[in-house]
């Protein structure tokens, strides 16, 4: 699809790994968390234009701790339910 990995959990997707970098799944007040932390979202280039997706580069705790990146899945696995929930 993108040349990476999406992960789902009952039909949803939360994460994306591309490049060997973990993207989560955000919603408007997650994306104002990452954003906080200096992470930056997946993106592409479509012609002239940069896409960016509703998925941002996960924190680095989470890539060293099972405990925070169980947290932060979570909270990306809630932010894909809520996207459902709105369409």
């Amino acid at each position: 699809m993108f040349g990476g990995h999406g992960y789902f959990l009952e039909g949803l997707m939360f994460a994306i790994v591309f490049d060997n970098v973990l993207y989560l799944k955000v919603d408007a007040p997650l994306q104002a968390e990452f954003e906080a932390m200096g992470l930056v979202p997946f993106s592409y280039s479509r012609g002239e234009r940069q896409i960016n997706l509703s998925y941002y580069q996960a924190p680095e705790e989470a890539m060293d701790d099972p405990e925070a990146l169980r947290y932060w899945a979570n909270r990306a696995f809630g932010a894909a339910l809520y996207g459902r929930a709105k369409s």
